[in-house]
């Protein structure tokens, strides 16, 4: 039979495009659907216009920290809109850019919301077509959980990149990547901001020393914490201003904004799934197999929508990898996931590859497994009145202490993991760690002299 297309991906974010891409370079003939501008999540209102935001928030510490390095400055304010306009700029600059480069790859791009008429054909607002593959990559949105009353009233991490004026004092609901990103990024640039969290510490899951010291740095950073805060109601008041009641009685009032960040959901509804024999799993994703395979053989998955880790990168390799198992006689390359690096660029970054100290006693055992941890006052913050501080820690097991696990909370987290992590990847020891001549002076030097 003859298609309209070789492959047909359905979301054009990082790996829908990822796919067609690779594809298209294979002579494939290729489409994208895409009800909303290219580049999905990441690109739109994800991670280029967050860490357009990072650093704003990081030229706000500086700032903040001039006069104790000698500087007579006078700070006459900072206008959120500026930033805004000039990071949107940016973004126009990369879709622009895209729809070039699918052009010039030769991927046509088909506008509008994509669903399942059969196994061969997606429908793209009533208009079918029909391909020999076709790839699922829808992504995800923000969710708003469903039990909180009036839980409209507050905004998602996508309300939050809508925000042209800067609020005077928010609350953001949530203790995970995107919640301690938002806090940290709204109190350096001046906002009055609380975290409302149902536990103690933040990022749930991460290594105990990750989770410790970031609390304790965006407490010392000025953001007030709620503990132990279920939250059961939104009310707007008379004056205009949000409040915030729990499960328990609290409430907590006063905000101009209140912004969710308790997790995402995928976007498989619009897609008729049910039309193919494909159902989401308990979790609300997508089964897939090792070559990300859904149980139609020319139907594949990638990205968030599967459940595996919620990266640009993750999502990038995963539709590269698919496009050389299907055009390029690879059919044995996987995605390894096993030892995956990510950062969260909160206020000081962190960064993380392979096991928490938990994890690897719970894999290894107890006895079987050591640490090295640093914990210290970085240069940076040395004679300032902000003592922000870095820490360390290597995982190892085994006799020939084979490093299982780098965790980073510190300036430059961001940039020195991904060093670190292709020594992780190869099966680094902490011997060969020892061995390499340090950088001096850095934080990142702790991490081949820890004893």
């Amino acid at each position: 039979m003859k298609y309209d297309y070789d492959v047909i991906a359905i979301g054009a974010g990082s790996g829908g495009l990822s796919v067609v891409e690779r594809a298209a370079e294979y002579g494939k003939k290729c489409a994208v659907v895409e009800a909303k501008k290219l580049g999905g999540t990441c690109v739109n209102i994800g991670c280029v216009p967050k860490k357009v935001m990072w650093f704003g928030a990081h030229i706000a510490e500086a700032l903040r920290d001039a006069p104790d390095f000698g500087f007579d400055i006078e700070h006459k304010g900072f206008t959120w809109s500026k930033l805004v306009a000039a990071r949107q700029n940016y973004i126009n600059n990369i879709t622009t850019w895209y729809d070039g480069y699918m052009k010039d790859k030769g991927v046509e791009v088909l506008h509008g919301w994509g669903s399942f008429v059969d196994n061969h054909t997606v429908s793209v607002d009533g208009k079918h077509y029909t391909a020999e593959t076709i790839v699922i990559a829808p992504g995800g949105i923000p969710l708003i959980p469903n039990e909180t009353e009036n839980g409209a009233l507050g905004l998602t991490s996508d309300g939050f990149f809508a925000l042209t004026e800067q609020p005077k004092k928010v609350a953001v609901i949530g203790s995970g990547y995107i919640a301690v990103e938002l806090a940290g990024v709204f109190q350096a640039l001046g906002t009055d901001t609380t975290l409302i969290s149902r536990k103690d510490l933040v990022l749930r899951g991460f290594d105990d020393m990750i989770r410790e010291t970031l609390t304790d740095a965006m407490l010392e950073s000025g953001i007030k914490k709620e503990y132990h805060f279920a939250v059961k109601k939104l009310e707007r008041v008379a004056d205009g201003t949000l409040t915030i009641h729990s499960t328990d009685g609290q409430s907590v009032g006063g905000f101009n904004e209140v912004v969710w960040a308790v997790g995402r959901e995928t976007l498989i509804e619009p897609l008729a799934l049910q039309n193919v024999g494909i159902e989401a799993n308990g979790y609300g994703f997508i089964d897939v197999d090792d070559c990300h395979k859904t149980v139609v053989d020319n139907i594949y998955a990638i990205g968030d929508v599967t459940g595996q880790a919620q990266l640009t990168p993750v999502a990038i390799r995963a539709g590269r990898y698919l496009a050389e198992r299907l055009y390029n006689n690879k059919p044995n390359l996987k995605l390894d996931l096993s030892i995956v690096p990510t950062v969260i660029f909160s206020h000081p970054p962190v960064g993380t590859i392979g096991l928490a100290e938990h994890d690897a006693q719970r894999k290894y055992g107890h006895d079987n497994v050591k640490v090295y941890t640093s914990i210290f006052t970085p240069m940076r913050y040395a004679f300032t009145q902000h003592k922000i501080k870095t820490a360390l820690k290597l995982v190892v097991t085994g006799a020939d202490e084979k490093v299982v696990g780098i965790h980073i909370v510190g300036d430059g987290a961001d940039e020195m993991l991904q060093g670190f992590a292709v020594a992780v990847q190869m099966g680094a020891t902490k011997a060969d760690l020892d061995a390499t001549i340090a950088i001096h002076p850095s934080s990142s030097e702790e991490l081949v002299t820890m004893r």
